[in-house]
């Protein structure tokens, strides 16, 4: 393979787990601007997604209705954390909530380690064939899947903050909490739906990720990480931020594995996110509008 393919091998591939750290990212964008709440249970979200549809599909569901049904239930879950842990401490300092979710992060992976042990898991591709071959480069259908699965959770989020009412509502609580209660908006109900969403989001995500990378009770915490830096990294406030934040570290990820060392994977996301804090604090696409973390 010559230096072209293999440049864009790499992009190829940083590309894919750049539309997973998108995604991710996503939902910490929604639940922080409407909440002020930083959701650092978001990987356990991707593990419970991705194991829950293989326990389904083992149990003999087909594989169209495991996938959703455990998205559906993830969801459910994201609902329930908001209601029972989230909702009760809104009104402390900020940091009390963040530790919440930290707690809860821990006390899940620990229920998924009891629940599925440390075996590692897969799921079959979402279209079985080979290949497609591209300037002599490799690219996986199931990449396309993760591609386009982003590309219409934007289309989606377009939709909905600009032609709906619930959107629009989503949008004043995101914009000023304040002012929104003043119009009748309930932001209380609008935090509960953006947790369902991050819940469905990060189920999705990890589901789409399976037959690439293999689940394991543990895989959601560095996606989790590395969403919630592509996050910080595109602007806490801005949706298209967390886009071009994930496919961004992505990338580097992918080059800086495959030019300089397998261990850069990790170094790269870490030395991109201080210096766009050391140059950029509010993130590249930040109004430095949103509420404080």
């Amino acid at each position: 393979m010559n230096l072209g393919s293999q440049l864009l091998q790499y992009a190829f591939a940083g590309l894919t787990l750049g539309s997973i750290y998108a995604l991710v990212a996503l939902a910490f964008v929604t639940t922080f601007n409407i909440t002020g709440v930083l959701n650092l249970a978001m990987g356990e979200f991707l593990t419970f997604g991705a194991l829950l549809a293989v326990s389904l599909l083992a149990a003999g569901l087909p594989f169209p209705l495991a996938c959703v049904m455990a998205v559906c239930l993830v969801a459910l879950l994201g609902g329930l954390m908001e209601r029972v842990a989230v909702r009760p401490v809104l009104g402390a300092p900020p940091l009390v909530p963040v530790m919440v979710t930290i707690g809860l992060a821990v006390s899940l992976r620990g229920v998924a380690l009891l629940l599925w042990g440390t075996q590692t898991y897969t799921l079959p591709a979402f279209s079985p064939g080979e290949s497609l071959r591209v300037g002599g480069a490799a690219l996986t259908l199931q990449s396309l899947w993760v591609l386009g699965f982003l590309l219409i959770v934007l289309l989606g989020l377009f939709v909905f903050f600009d032609y709906t009412v619930s959107g629009k509502a989503v949008r004043a609580c995101m914009i000023n909490r304040t002012a929104a209660e003043l119009l009748g908006i309930r932001p209380e109900r609008m935090a509960f739906y953006s947790f369902v969403a991050s819940g469905a989001l990060g189920a999705a995500a990890g589901i789409l990720i399976t037959p690439i990378t293999l689940a394991t009770y543990d895989v959601g915490f560095m996606l989790g990480l590395k969403g919630f830096i592509g996050a910080v990294v595109g602007g806490l406030t801005s949706v298209p931020g967390a886009v071009v934040g994930g496919l961004l570290l992505g990338l580097l990820e992918a080059f800086g594995a495959g030019l300089v060392a397998s261990g850069m994977k990790d170094v790269a996301a870490m030395l991109v996110l201080l210096a766009v804090l050391l140059v950029r604090p509010t993130g590249i696409f930040g109004l430095g509008r949103g509420r404080e973390a």
